[in-house]
């Protein structure tokens, strides 16, 4: 009785946890995105006639025009002029380089235009790392004369944490493999963790709590 009690409550909370977690991070998102907006429309508007969510619309629309004035040729210039004055700033380009190249990565990668590639890389006989291909010229880099030859940058995604580490590694030491960027990354967030094997098996265990109740 008590072990059918654990794994009932082992189920809801495997269900549960995730479920109450995703739903946290977006209440919390939505919330970030109406303060960003929100406190202006609330200023700007006679009182009572602000309500939870103009904030959220209001961002909503400002980045859809902005990325119809990107669309245009003609403010698009101008953006990419104001985007490169930006680089050139040392305090500001430590910050905006790296977000805007890793929105842009993700951007990329949800149209099916990744650079990325994703590659098993053999360091042993009894050891290998599944890793992103992230860089394979270095042209544009001051040290490209120092770095070895026929090399590119692969990422290896950290497990249960953020980062990861970056390694240069020849060509002939790496193997393409047929798989997409984000399956990629899932697994390395997880540890590789079989989670359509854990769902079945709690829906066994479900099955064979019924059929002995």
């Amino acid at each position: 009785m008590i072990t059918k009690i654990k794994k009932i409550f082992l189920n809801g909370l495997i269900t549960l946890l995730p479920l109450a977690v995703t739903i946290y991070i977006l209440i919390t998102g939505i919330s970030l995105i109406e303060n960003i907006l929100g406190k202006f429309i609330r200023d700007f508007l006679p009182e009572g006639f602000y309500f939870p969510g103009y904030g959220f619309i209001a961002t909503l629309l400002v980045v859809f025009i902005f990325g119809l004035l990107v669309n245009n040729l003609i403010t698009a210039t101008i953006i990419k002029k104001f985007q490169k004055k930006m680089t050139e700033i040392p305090l500001i380009k430590a910050v905006y380089s790296p977000l805007r190249d890793l929105i842009n990565l993700f951007s990329k990668s949800q149209n099916g235009h990744s650079p990325q590639k994703v590659v098993l890389v053999k360091f042993s006989d009894n050891m290998t790392a599944l890793g992103l291909v992230t860089r394979e010229d270095f042209g544009d880099l001051e040290i490209k004369n120092d770095l070895p030859t026929d090399c590119i940058a692969v990422l290896f995604p950290m497990s249960y944490g953020l980062g990861g580490y970056t390694l240069l590694i020849n060509k002939n030491n790496i193997h393409h493999v047929d798989m997409s960027v984000e399956k990629a990354m899932s697994l390395a967030v997880t540890g590789w963790i079989r989670t359509e094997t854990a769902h079945t098996q709690n829906a066994d265990d479900k099955t064979k709590f019924k059929d002995n109740a």
